[in-house]
């Protein structure tokens, strides 16, 4: 078919997604429709080498074959929808980088996102250790998830 799609099946790419934190990144990444989120990794790393790394991550989830068709950015606010003390430097990453990546980068509300992952985790797993090591990728998860739900899986803008 012209459009590159297969009987009835309209493809699209994997999105990503960032919790950025002062130490972790947690990563999360969508299915190839761009439907469902799930936990992908934990990146822990000082600021200084956090763009660098995650850099590197898109560019390597980019290069398989499902792609990657854009990053949702986590941002960070107070229940009132005010900044709060990390938001300007969530929107200063943001900025470095969309200089170095060729990709949307858009910013999603993540109000309340490390509750529900936390609350999410804890059905499975009773150990609250072993749910610290997994709660910035779930809290992404969750991030990632909102934006699919509330777009409809759309393309994106920057």
């Amino acid at each position: 078919m012209p459009d590159g799609s297969a009987a009835g099946y309209d493809r699209r790419v994997r999105m990503l997604a960032l919790d950025l934190g002062s130490r972790r990144i947690g990563l999360a990444i969508s299915d190839a429709t761009a439907t469902l989120a799930r936990p992908l990794d934990v990146v822990e790393a000082p600021a200084a080498e956090q763009l660098t790394r995650v850099s590197a991550i898109i560019a390597a989830l980019r290069a398989e074959d499902d792609g990657l068709g854009g990053v949702v950015v986590g941002l960070p606010r107070r229940l009132d929808g005010t900044p709060n003390e990390q938001t300007a430097a969530v929107l200063a990453f943001v900025e470095r980088l969309r200089a170095g990546v060729d990709l949307p980068i858009v910013l999603q509300d993540e109000r309340l996102s490390s509750v529900e992952a936390e609350s999410r985790l804890a059905l499975r797993d009773r150990d609250w250790r072993s749910r610290k090591k997994k709660l910035d990728a779930a809290a992404a998860a969750v991030i990632l998830q909102d934006y699919l739900d509330g777009s409809g899986g759309q393309e994106i803008r920057q």
